[in-house]
């Protein structure tokens, strides 16, 4: 499927906006603030159901307004696929907000949405996969699994929620001092069974990076994984009612990435440079391009967010020689950042010089 176009309806700074893309390479040049990342991140709603930005979805409407909206063209061989996300003040739904997608005007849920168009998203912010918190390895993983695993996105869903009970009840035991286990049995159950479904494809997905070339920055991925079984459980009960949480599981898994120096496997977290870093991301992220070609037989969209801040014009070739098939996005500042050869047939957009279009 190919990304024809998107709209944008009281969506973060824009008000009404449409765009059409190449069917190779769209550039989209504007100064900061001129709504590019805002761009990136309604392809992102549309391709993933969710922000990368924010975990409060009401903050991508236009402020002051209730009702934002975010539309997509996509074309196949031989059929034209609209999907459509719309945010919902409480205002507007009796005092929740809502977050509704619909495929061809008919409503459909997440799950059946995220299914069209597969994503890869390229931004600055990429370079905390390396150096930041585990919460953003373990998103990562997230990322690139529910798009390319229905079961995978299934047993996420089964075990944040079998997650959340069995908080709810370790908190009630932390009160009280009183563990019922036959309340427990279930939630132990679920979490169980989903969470090793969780660790048997993050193990997967990273013996693929493992086992494939690496021809921009040699690296490892070596899984610190925190396994989940009932012996586990029962071993971490005192400390889990201490603590009101439960304390084992794929929701404390972490990974790092390696480099070798002498002769020995170090984290480049603490012993790359930051160019070393920047160049391990990138190879990280061709390799989540190939995983996804391979699990789904086709090739993702890809959307490289002004990303001129971290890469040399160098790099940002290679990444172009090195995804060809692929649809591309590309935010970038200025011009002159553009270097080397683009597709014949690549569309420009020059944000602030283009008029909003009626939907």
């Amino acid at each position: 499927m190919i990304l024809r176009s998107v709209y944008l309806q009281h969506f973060r700074s824009y008000v009404q906006q449409k765009f059409d893309f190449s069917d190779t390479v769209t550039v989209i040049i504007g100064p900061n603030t001129a709504g590019k990342t805002n761009l990136s991140e309604a392809i992102s709603l549309l391709s993933t159901g969710k922000s990368f930005r924010t975990a409060t979805d009401s903050q991508m409407i236009e402020f002051g307004q209730d009702i934002g909206r975010v539309g997509g063209l996509l074309e196949g061989d031989e059929e034209k696929t609209k999907i459509e996300v719309v945010l919902l003040q409480g205002s507007t739904n009796g005092g929740r907000f809502a977050k509704r997608f619909l495929v061809n005007g008919i409503g459909r849920s997440r799950a059946a949405v995220r299914s069209f168009l597969p994503l890869v998203l390229f931004r600055p912010e990429e370079l905390d996969i390396v150096i930041a918190s585990p919460g953003i390895r373990r998103e990562f993983l997230d990322n690139v699994l529910e798009q390319t695993d229905k079961a995978y996105y299934e047993a996420s869903i089964g075990y944040q929620k079998a997650l959340r009970q069995r908080n709810a009840l370790l908190s009630s035991a932390q009160e009280t001092g009183y563990k019922n286990k036959d309340h427990f049995a279930y939630w132990d159950n679920l979490l169980i069974q989903n969470g090793q479904i969780l660790t048997q494809k993050r193990e997967e997905f990273m013996q693929f990076i493992n086992t494939m070339e690496k021809d921009i920055f040699g690296m490892q991925i070596v899984y610190d994984h925190s396994k989940i079984s009932e012996e586990r459980l029962q071993q971490y009960e005192a400390a889990e009612i201490g603590a009101g949480n439960t304390l084992v599981g794929p929701h404390r898994d972490d990974f790092y990435l390696t480099m070798e120096v002498e002769h020995e496997a170090r984290n480049i977290k603490h012993f790359g440079s930051r160019g070393q870093q920047r160049l391990v991301v990138l190879q990280l992220k061709l390799l989540q391009i190939a995983y996804m070609k391979e699990k789904l037989q086709k090739a993702p969209l890809l959307v490289l967010d002004d990303i001129f801040s971290e890469l040399d014009s160098g790099h940002i070739q290679l990444v172009l020689d090195k995804v060809k098939g692929c649809q591309i996005i590309l935010t970038t500042t200025h011009k002159e950042f553009l270097s080397g050869s683009l597709p014949d047939n690549f569309a420009m957009i020059e944000l602030g010089k283009q008029d909003s279009l009626a939907l």
